[in-house]
């Protein structure tokens, strides 16, 4: 039951705030479809009115260790406020925050990687990984290379460059042509795919055939930059096939370009490493980062830099025209430590790894279900691709409406678990829960997902 207070502390968002990604206008006028989360513990958040959900998509893939961690943070963030609030890195000046952390991530970052450009969120990351790959190709006398070549079905942010590189037309054609030259390429989806795709080897050189083919083209002197993240996110936790990353590398080396792992959501133990792309062999050039940094703490975003670059951009007299205000605020950066700090001490990525087999052998069991596609993920992230009425496995309208936009994500919420159900590049129950979640966490996850979708099956 609705309470007067959260009755009034919704309408007055209706009134006041503008979500991100959200048709602000269809929420009603008071505001009666807004989910008003007020406060959490552990793995768990409650809404104004006192309900209780198991968080199966850590916020927005940020809160690594849930909840309960808030007195060491707010320690943490006391004695830095106590000492200095706020000194930007800004033309020959830095703090001993931002200076500790560079140093921390350079020892757990994949290998060349050494120095770290701060930001305050993963598209300013992404922005920044650009910029320095432009820097870095006219210092070279390449300043030529103005292209990049991305993923199809890949989500880079929403700053206009970082929307460049981010195939969704729903997201980009509203604001015109876009500002970076992008070719989009195969991802890693074999959904679909003929048989002969399944053997990791030659679905691995196929995919590389389509990119070396797509450098060809464009003109290898034009590239500066592929960008990818080790498991995609949009449509549906992809994993890349056994070589891919090794391939990747061999083309970047070959033809002149830079590659780009974007880590903003596989970072920081979401699949068991610090970062993503160590469980596939990647060797990037560079690497962005946000959210599980500080577990959602406090706003913080980094590109981490390989010495090949930077030994080009920090020559004598190199100047690097870029920056943000809050890019690296003393607050972030120690909570940012704190959150290292915790998650080496409480053995996070061993908790990962302890329980990844267990749910992913609940999450397989899904495919039995008819509306169930395909099953995918790693470690704490996986999604169900859904499978509608129509004779391709397509959706009709009233299906589309009925289950995915009613029925799946209210059952869901119902049952006390709030996961990503969307319909964008692919129909998907996305969950990516935090790490510190126990085996009955997940064990409730997939249960209530698998409860959710049986029922959905009965209604196709």
């Amino acid at each position: 039951m609705t309470t007067a207070a959260a009755q009034l502390t919704a309408a007055t968002a209706q009134r006041h705030l503008l979500l991100n990604m959200t048709a602000n206008g269809s929420l009603g006028e008071q505001g009666e479809d807004l989910l008003v989360v007020q406060r959490g513990e552990g793995p768990y958040v409650d809404d104004a009115d006192g309900n209780r959900y198991i968080d199966g998509l850590s916020g927005l893939y940020c809160c690594q260790l849930g909840y309960s961690y808030g007195p060491e943070f707010a320690e943490a963030a006391e004695r830095q406020l106590r000492e200095l609030c706020y000194s930007p890195l800004w033309t020959g000046s830095a703090h001993p925050s931002a200076i500790e952390l560079a140093e921390r991530l350079s020892r757990i970052a994949p290998v060349d990687i050494e120095h770290t450009f701060f930001a305050s969120g993963g598209a300013e990351a992404v922005e920044t990984a650009w910029k320095i790959t432009r820097r870095y190709h006219a210092l070279r006398g390449e300043p030529g290379r103005t292209k990049v070549i991305a993923r199809r079905g890949a989500y880079h942010g929403l700053t206009v460059g970082a929307l460049s590189l981010t195939d969704d037309p729903g997201l980009t054609e509203p604001y015109g042509p876009p500002a970076i030259d992008t070719r989009f390429v195969s991802n890693t989806n074999r959904l679909g795919l003929a048989p002969e795709f399944a053997d990791d080897e030659v679905y691995t050189a196929w995919l590389l055939a389509e990119l070396e083919a797509a450098i060809l083209t464009e003109g290898p002197e034009t590239v500066a930059m592929f960008i990818a993240e080790p498991v995609q996110n949009r449509g549906g936790c992809i994993t890349p096939p056994m070589g891919y990353w090794q391939g990747l590398r061999a083309l970047a080396d070959r033809y002149g370009f830079l590659l780009v792992a974007d880590e903003v959501i596989t970072g920081f133990g979401r699949i068991g490493e610090w970062f993503g792309g160590d469980r596939y062999g990647a060797r990037p050039d560079m690497v962005t980062v946000a959210k599980g940094i500080t577990s959602g703490y406090a706003p913080l975003g980094a590109t981490l830099v390989g010495t090949k670059v930077t030994e080009v951009i920090n020559r004598p007299g190199a100047v690097l025209n870029h920056g943000y205000t809050f890019a690296g605020h003393p607050l972030s950066t120690a909570i940012a430590l704190r959150n290292l700090d915790i998650m080496e001490r409480d053995r996070i990525l061993d908790n990962v790894r302890a329980l990844e087999g267990d749910l992913a052998k609940r999450m397989a069991a899904l495919k039995d279900l008819p509306i169930v596609a395909d099953v995918r993920g790693t470690g704490f992230f996986y999604s169900c691709e859904l499978a509608g009425d129509l004779d391709d496995g397509g959706f009709s309208d009233r299906a589309r409406a009925e289950l995915i936009g009613d029925l799946i994500p209210r059952r869901l919420r119902e049952a006390g678990l709030l996961a990503r159900v969307y319909d964008r590049s692919a129909p998907l129950v996305q969950i990516a829960p935090p790490l510190i979640s126990d085996r009955a966490v997940l064990d409730r996850i997939a249960a209530i997902i698998a409860g959710t979708l049986a029922e959905a099956s009965t209604r196709i």
